[in-house]
Parts: structure tokens; C-alpha cells; sequence
């Protein structure tokens, strides 16, 4: 298996990268910080693990990067069968008054212009290759249905993607392309260190919430992975039992 993962130096993007290596897979590790993929990529050597792995830099918002890595994966692979859409960026929370425009375009060009390029070019490869074909897996987010207080550019950001991912999914049958979308909840990371200490509920309130482990995201991506391209989980979520959702209480 042949694979992407953007946002591959830390968290989620790191834990699925893992996963793939254990699993003899080639993974082209993307993100903005080398020496963030540099260590993703040493773990798995430490690990002993049977994959290879290949370290990009690249800004998935950037046009010219995006076309950089995919022209780098064909050229060195000559197939791609998954895509792991993963990159994404946030900004503090602030209601939509207070919130700089400036910050506002760099999450929309990073979660949502980001994740267009690099489906749309995982897309053209997966449809020219013999046998044709892949998957495609975005990462969205329990913001994808319920919103934090003052998260108005990152809640639109992963609203966007879920039609993104149905798009694709449609799109995709004739191409034997499968595209779908993981929505996680509180899979602990440095990102995400602050919800063991108190996050800013509805009623204004700070509560500490609850977390779960990035390996067992990384469990469930891997079981959609290793679907035959004839089944599909378009859409699946994966939280922590306790946290706020339902009505984000």
C-alpha cells in the first residue's frame, strides 16, 4: 500500500502514520515542520516497524506544494492507494466580532482549500492508475455537527468538509475511488492537552472533559483502510464516551 499523510508530525497524523508503517505500507509523510515528520518517521524505525516512509514539507494550502508532493509520489511510487486528509489548523476561541480576518482565511485555506488540493490531486492519480483506484479518508470532527463556544471559522471549516466528502464519495464510483470522513472527539494530543485542564462550555462554564487515546483513533482508521474498495463507513465517530456532544452538554 502506497499512502499520504498530511499532518503527519504530530497527534492523529501521527499516530495513522505509525499504524501504516506496522503495516509494511509505503507513507509519504507531509507536513509544515521537517522536524516534526523526521521524528514520526524515526519512531517507526525505533519501533522496528516494516514500512518506509518518506518526509515532505509541505503547506497543504499552498498550490505549488501541493502539486510538488503529488508530482514527487507518482514519480517515486507510480500509484496511490489512500489519502489520509488530515492537516487542519484552529485559532482561540473568540465570537465572530472579535475575530481577525486574517485568521479567519489562514483556517479556511488550511482545512478547507488544503484538504481540496490534496483530495483533488490524490483524486487524478488514483483515476489514471492501473488498477484504478483508492481511498480517500477526511479527517473532520465532532465540529462537523456541533460547534464549540467561539469557534465560528473552524465549525465552518468542518461543516464545509462533510459536503466535501459526499461530493467525492459520489463523484468517486465510477473511479472505484472511496472517499470518507472520521469525525473524532477529544483524541488526546498536545492540541488537545487543554480539555484534561477545563475547556469553555455553552452555559460559560469551564469544564475538564474527558479524552481517549490517539491510538485507538488510529485503530479505526486502519479498519476502514483495510475495507475492500467496495465498502465503504462514509462517515464514522469516534469519541470520548463522557464528553460533552449531544448538544455539547
Amino acid at each position: 500500500m502506497v499512502a499520504v499523510v498530511t499532518g503527519a508530525g504530530s497527534g492523529i497524523g501521527r499516530a495513522v502514520s505509525l499504524a501504516l508503517l506496522e503495516e509494511n505500507a509505503k507513507v509519504f509523510l507531509v507536513g509544515r515542520k521537517k522536524k516534526n515528520l523526521i521524528e514520526t518517521k524515526q519512531i517507526g524505525l525505533d519501533k522496528g516497524y516494516s514500512g518506509k516512509s518518506f518526509t515532505f514539507k509541505s503547506d497543504v494550502s499552498s498550490h505549488n506544494d501541493v502539486t510538488k508532493l503529488f508530482n514527487e509520489v507518482s514519480n517515486c511510487s507510480n500509484r496511490l492507494d489512500l489519502l489520509f486528509n488530515n492537516a487542519g489548523v484552529s485559532i482561540k476561541s473568540n465570537s465572530i466580532d472579535k475575530i481577525n480576518y486574517k485568521d479567519w482565511k489562514n483556517v479556511i485555506n488550511t482545512n478547507i482549500n488544503g484538504m481540496f488540493l490534496c483530495a483533488k490531486y490524490a483524486y487524478s492519480l488514483m483515476k489514471k492508475q492501473k488498477p484504478k483506484g483508492g481511498r480517500i479518508i477526511n479527517n473532520g470532527s465532532i465540529s462537523a455537527f456541533s460547534p464549540r463556544p467561539g469557534s465560528a471559522p473552524y465549525t465552518t471549516s468542518k461543516h464545509a468538509i462533510s459536503g466535501l466528502t459526499k461530493a467525492i464519495s459520489l463523484d468517486g464510483r465510477k473511479e472505484n475511488i472511496v472517499c470518507s470522513q472520521i469525525d473524532i472527539g477529544n483524541a488526546y494530543t498536545k492540541l488537545t492537552s487543554k480539555f484534561k485542564k477545563g475547556t469553555k462550555q455553552p452555559n460559560g462554564t469551564y469544564l475538564a472533559e474527558p479524552v481517549i487515546d490517539v491510538k485507538d483513533v488510529a485503530k479505526t482508521v486502519m479498519h476502514m483502510i483495510k475495507l475492500p474498495l467496495n465498502t465503504n463507513i462514509l462517515n464514522i465517530t469516534i469519541m470520548a464516551n463522557n464528553m460533552p456532544f449531544i448538544g455539547r452538554g
